[in-house]
């Protein structure tokens, strides 16, 4: 009983010290969006990911400022990004999409900005519990944790892919759809001109035997 009472004392206090943001947000044609996450504590670990789930060639540009306007991280034409970097400067950071390089094309983008404070959450000693358990409590939930964004990097990564290809298979549908009528009109203007031909060359030879 005393050793689950401390590994709910011990999910509830790592739980705590991490916060984020998981969206999905429409990027239109020509549009530059950005969205802001507040760093309260120097030396926080911050994590940024995102992937492009639908639109145009399936890349967008990106950047992370920080609160003194010094640029963390930038690219162009990434179809997904996943980067951790340590917060030097408390306050507001940036993490903004570019999609101007888009004339008509919309862009659907998964992101998610998690903030998470380096120190470990000391805990109060329990009667009858030993450091060393505590310690192994300690390691067990940690390769948890680890385990578990493992998975959830796997799960976002294949939601992207699987996206991707049923955007692929939805393009190559619609080529084909066009494909076939083009064939057919020009089945269809193939016919007519054969027959216009026969009809003339005969119309020539009942002229010639006239």
């Amino acid at each position: 009983m005393r050793t689950i009472l401390l590994l709910s004392s011990l999910l509830a206090l790592f739980t705590s010290a991490v916060y984020g943001t998981a969206l999905t947000y429409k990027l239109g044609a020509n549009e530059k969006s950005c969205f802001f996450s507040y760093v309260e504590q120097k030396g926080a670990k911050v994590a940024f990911y995102f992937a492009v789930q639908s639109g145009g060639s399936f890349d967008v540009d990106y950047s992370v400022v920080g609160p003194s306007e010094k640029v963390i991280l930038d690219g162009t034409k990434e179809r997904q990004g996943d980067f951790v970097f340590t917060a030097n400067d408390v306050g507001e950071y940036r993490f903004c999409f570019n999609n101007e390089m888009s004339t008509y094309s919309e862009k659907m983008v998964d992101f998610e900005i998690a903030v998470e404070n380096e120190a470990r959450a000391q805990l109060p000693s329990k009667q009858g519990t030993s450091p060393e358990q505590t310690s192994v409590l300690e390691e067990s939930i940690l390769k948890l944790s680890a385990q578990l964004s493992t998975i959830n990097r796997n799960q976002k990564y294949f939601r992207t892919r699987e996206n991707r290809n049923f955007s692929t298979v939805r393009s190559t549908e619609r080529r084909i759809f066009n494909f076939s009528i083009i064939e057919g009109v020009m089945m269809v203007t193939m016919a007519g001109l054969q027959v216009f031909v026969v009809r003339f060359f005969f119309q020539g030879a009942r002229k010639g035997y006239v």
